[in-house]
């Protein structure tokens, strides 16, 4: 055999090695590889299948929804999923779409957060009921109702603290406390509305 023909084989043999290993060990038919069949990837190495939902709001109800699955003591006549995507919507308007303006105080942080249309809502039902969180944190916390949004201000006695919060800003104040995976849990339980 040349040497033509023999290295001719083995860029053969490279190529279907390459291929055997993109398909998970399995050898594919070189026309259906531009389709993607759904069948095969499950049938394959588990380990190669992406664990990501690849939307978060989408990957917070089915872990939510896999919970409620697991617990026999599920009431299932109870359980609301669309108040659950609700809550998501609203976090993703608060966060995403909200305008926050922020002033350091002497002893805090005062912020005017403000949108339009559902963002604005969002702001009006999220933030004043965030307040007994940050309250239960030891941060003194109030809001403000404003025509487009809310006026948060929180303070502290701490010096400590009050870095802390001018750090934080908006969205660090509003990610504080243990309570959003629970009380994801709950409304979808249907024991808590927000």
């Amino acid at each position: 055999m040349s040497a033509k023909y023999h290295l001719s084989g083995v860029i053969i043999v490279a190529a279907i090695a390459i291929t055997a290993v993109i398909a998970g060990g399995r050898l594919v038919n070189a026309q259906h590889t531009t389709q993607f069949d759904h069948s095969q990837h499950m049938s394959g190495n588990e380990s190669a299948i992406p664990t990501m939902p690849g939307q978060e709001a989408f990957g917070t109800i089915q872990e939510i929804v896999r919970i409620l699955e697991a617990d026999p003591t599920t009431d299932w006549s109870r359980v609301n999923i669309a108040a659950l995507r609700e809550h998501l919507i609203n976090m993703d308007e608060v966060t995403m779409q909200a305008a926050a303006s922020e002033r350091a105080l002497d002893n805090g942080v005062e912020i005017t957060i403000t949108g339009q249309g559902r963002a604005r809502d969002a702001i009006k039902r999220m933030v004043p009921s965030h307040v007994r969180e940050l309250t239960a944190i030891g941060w003194q916390a109030n809001t403000e109702d404003l025509a487009n949004g809310v006026k948060l201000v929180v303070t502290t006695t701490d010096p400590r603290q009050v870095v802390k919060l001018k750090a934080f800003g908006f969205m660090g104040i509003m990610v504080q406390g243990a309570h959003h995976q629970p009380h994801h849990l709950m409304m979808a339980k249907g024991e808590f509305i927000h």
